[in-house]
């Protein structure tokens, strides 16, 4: 079932989702899914696996080191359908533009099809450790909007090099990312605002913001994207904090700011439990406001741990 028709049938009810990471090359999915099972109380409709574009690793030759290009978690769409096999809930795979080319994300989203996987989000990727500024892949896409206009074609039976006049189409229900303190490369949040409603005018049938530690963020970006005509569904993405190293790694890395009093609190704390737990207290009180106002879903950016997440859910839900 696509991410709309969930919200849709909830009739105002406010959702449960979270999303996860695919477990490293070589690793069991067994963990992943012992972190899993505990969520599944909160009746999910649906999960996000995220998608981790390819990386250098450098391997020692007798004493030199030759550069090697890799995937450290792959199978996104394979995790996307064991997940969906196990616990019979709609997974929702990660589809970039960095590292892949625009004949790879085809048959990437062929896959996801034949899976009968209906939905998709839809994102351009970070830019590789090496590089300053993110770097269109050769034969990829430089932008989301032209990702969520190549899915948007499959419905319509457009392929890359053909068009499909009957048969299967791949109705995907797209998602996009938003972001309500404006994306770190964008001059300003008008400007991010622009381009999110092209992502949308493409195709895309619901927004998924980037983490935020004050509401008044969201609902004030809420209300600029109605007010420019983007009507789609809203969706927060909140991720509680879990170590005092996230007041300045996730400001640096997302350019977000995180309020006075929630850095009053995890600076008084004596180690990252202490951490642990304030981020958990600090997420309840969000999602429950959140909740109260008729947000559609509260996703929750667990990076592969439930522990916190299950607190959270336990109050809210």
């Amino acid at each position: 079932m696509k991410v709309t028709e969930h919200i849709k049938k909830a009739e105002g009810k406010t959702l449960f989702s979270f999303e996860i990471i695919p477990p490293k090359k070589g690793s069991s999915i067994d963990e992943l899914y012992r972190n899993i099972d505990p969520l599944m109380a909160y009746d999910p409709p649906f999960i996000d696996v995220t998608t981790s574009r390819e990386e250098f690793v450098y391997i020692d030759k007798g004493g030199l080191l030759e550069r090697k290009i890799t995937r450290m978690r792959p199978g996104t769409v394979g995790i996307c359908a064991a997940i969906k096999h196990k616990y019979d809930v709609d997974t929702i795979p990660h589809v970039l533009c960095g590292g892949f080319t625009k004949e790879e994300t085809e048959y990437l989203l062929v896959d996801c099809n034949y899976l009968g996987i209906d939905n998709v989000m839809a994102l351009r990727g970070d830019a590789m450790k090496h590089q300053r500024y993110f770097e269109k892949t050769r034969g990829g896409h430089e932008y989301a909007s032209e990702l969520v206009e190549q899915i948007r074609n499959l419905r319509e039976g457009k392929y890359l090099h053909e068009t499909m006049e009957a048969g299967n189409r791949a109705d995907f229900c797209i998602g996009v990312a938003g972001y309500p303190e404006k994306h770190l490369e964008a001059p300003s949040l008008e400007t991010d605002l622009k381009k999110l409603k092209h992502k949308v005018d493409m195709g895309a049938d619901y927004v998924v913001t980037q983490m935020f530690f004050r509401n008044e963020a969201y609902f004030e970006f809420v209300e600029r994207a109605r007010a420019m005509g983007i009507t789609v569904p809203i969706i927060p993405g909140i991720k509680p904090i879990a170590v005092k190293r996230h007041l300045q790694l996730l400001p640096q890395v997302f350019k977000i700011d995180l309020p006075e009093a929630l850095i009053a609190e995890v600076e008084k704390c004596k180690d990252n439990k202490a951490v642990r737990q304030v981020g958990v207290e600090w997420c309840i009180q969000q999602s429950r406001e959140l909740k109260e106002a008729g947000v559609p879903v509260l996703h929750y950016y667990s990076m592969g741990k439930s522990d916190n997440i299950k607190a959270i859910a336990e109050s809210v839900f």
